[in-house]
């Protein structure tokens, strides 16, 4: 008779139902992709202000066209000049490895914005072949990544 092989996916068994629609809901409370912000900076969409938290050097590099640069250390001191109350921040660092958009998000969260993290980062910003402005205000577009992105359109659909 054969050994009954164990999987590890579920080794850890899934959460009951009503815990995952907690998680998954609390989650995208707290996040949105680049797709998704991409979709909302070309349509204009009010009320959501994207914030690059980098440093002067990463920004003049290349950014989010259409972010505002608000480095970390500045937002308790400027946001206020910056950023309406009534908008939804949407922060991002250089990417997943990174977890400066998480501190960014932070002092945002602390001075009353409601805040978002961009998931992925400028790195999936630029993977994903959305604009690309660097310091002096030249924009650039990469092909998508097809191993990363949708190579068809802006979104996958999901």
């Amino acid at each position: 008779m054969p050994a009954t092989t164990v999987a590890a996916t579920t080794v850890v068994p899934a959460a009951p139902s009503a815990d995952a629609v907690a998680h998954f809901a609390a989650r995208l409370a707290f996040e949105t992709d680049v797709s998704d912000v991409a979709a909302d900076l070309a349509a204009g969409a009010a009320g959501v202000v994207v914030v690059d938290s980098r440093s002067a050097v990463c920004w003049n590099q290349g950014h989010v066209r259409g972010a505002i640069h608000l480095p970390t250390a500045q937002i308790a001191e400027r946001a206020g000049e910056l950023v309406s109350r009534d908008a939804t921040v949407v922060v991002y660092c250089w990417g997943p490895g990174c977890n400066g958009a998480q501190k960014a998000a932070l002092e945002f969260a602390r001075l009353g914005y409601p805040v978002k993290e961009m998931i992925g980062g400028f790195e999936y910003w630029a993977r994903e072949g959305f604009p690309v402005e660097d310091g002096a205000g030249n924009v650039t577009r990469q092909a998508p990544d097809p191993l990363t992105a949708p190579v068809s359109g802006i979104t996958c659909a999901c």
